[in-house]
């Protein structure tokens, strides 16, 4: 659902309750353009899980293909400062 920046200055947070009810998302638009998403925290809280959960299979892939090292703590502290 699309909701206009006007009617949200006019109704305030009542007017996303209500889209919120409709679909998971509300987008809000300014000046005809879609700017801002908006979603209740739980959902933000679940996309985000996902998020960090694609980023694990990632980093296991790239371990698995050899473009990954293992550093202890001062290892890789030493090699940030090597990189300044």
């Amino acid at each position: 659902m699309t909701i206009m920046a006007n009617d949200l200055k006019t109704r305030g947070v009542t007017i996303l309750d209500e889209a919120l009810k409709l679909e998971d998302e509300a987008i809000i638009s300014v000046r005809g353009k879609s700017k801002y998403v908006v979603m209740d925290l739980e959902h933000y809280n679940y996309l985000r899980e996902c998020e960090l959960e694609a980023a694990l299979i990632q980093t296991h892939k790239e371990i698995a293909e050899g473009k990954a090292q293992t550093l202890t703590a001062e290892e890789h502290i030493e090699a940030l400062r090597n990189e300044l």
